[in-house]
């Protein structure tokens, strides 16, 4: 017989997964979690950012200083001394009194050439030239030239081995500044009849050779990386490390001395349009010698 009056069921669905207030509320969460994330790795960011333009702004200064106290304080501090002795000598030995301010005169004069110099160092901009070898060459041919005036001056040349590769811009504005330094030490240290710098393009390392067959350089100098107020040698260490590349020195007293600096390929060139190095061949050969 059919029931009329009927009967009732009770019964649930459980709701999915992804329909659960817990689930919308985790994905609020996560979400809010994940904007939070980037917004701080935005501020680490532009810290690093800011920090790095600091700390070139820092390394600029300390080059100024640096630049400042090897030629113009330096060249202050020897004047001093040279007019506090002709001061001394007036009194009683005229006529040395006269040489020594003559000397004086002449050393002024040379600071002065040496102030400028410095000046346009300061005003230094990136190089723009992609020949490593014509930058030196032009830097040895100033040097001859400052050297003229002092009657001493070595034969210089650039030589070349390898066949030429594409330095990075940034590296081979550092390794031009790293040469130029040490070319000026030997030119104006040294007591060289001979200044060489040689270029290396290896497939595997990128080598620039600084030699010279002068007075060599003093042992205690390369041990403590320096002399007490001078800043060329450690500047050039900076530098290298800066790059990540290995400086080395030989020098024995009266035999000279050889500068190298290694890169390893893989960070020196810049890549071809295939994306492959080339291999090291041929040979080319920079000179400026004079008789």
């Amino acid at each position: 017989m059919w029931n009329e009056a009927g009967t009732f069921l009770d019964f649930s669905i459980a709701p999915a997964y992804y329909q659960t207030n817990w689930f919308c509320l985790s994905f609020v969460a996560v979400f809010l979690a994940s904007l939070w994330s980037i917004y701080r790795l935005r501020l680490l960011q532009v810290a690093r950012q800011f920090n790095m333009r600091l700390e070139e702004r820092v390394n600029e200064r300390t080059r100024i200083a640096r630049e400042l106290n090897d030629s113009l304080l330096q060249n202050l501090h020897g004047l001093l001394f040279r007019f506090q002795a002709v001061r001394n000598m007036l009194p009683r030995r005229t006529e040395e009194a006269m040489e020594a301010l003559d000397g004086a005169i002449t050393r002024t004069e040379q600071a002065i050439a040496e102030s400028l110099d410095t000046i346009k160092d300061l005003r230094y901009e990136r190089v723009t030239s992609t020949d490593l070898a014509e930058l030196l060459t032009q830097t040895g041919r100033e040097l001859e030239s400052g050297a003229d005036a002092n009657g001493n001056t070595p034969i210089f040349r650039v030589v070349v081995e390898g066949e030429r590769q594409t330095l990075s811009p940034v590296l081979q504005d550092e390794v031009y500044r790293i040469g130029r330094e040490l070319l000026r030490n030997a030119f104006q240290h040294a007591r060289a009849r001979h200044v060489e710098a040689e270029i290396r393009y290896d497939h595997r390392l990128f080598r620039v050779l600084i030699r010279d067959d002068g007075q060599g350089m003093d042992p205690k100098v390369l041990k403590e990386g320096g002399q007490p107020g001078h800043w060329g040698l450690p500047d050039v260490r900076e530098r290298a490390k800066q790059i990540g590349a290995q400086l080395d020195f030989w020098s024995q007293p009266g035999a000279g001395a050889e500068v190298q600096l290694t890169v390893p390929a893989s960070a020196a060139y810049a890549k071809s349009p295939d994306g492959s190095s080339r291999d090291d061949r041929g040979f080319r050969l920079f000179s400026n010698e004079k008789s």
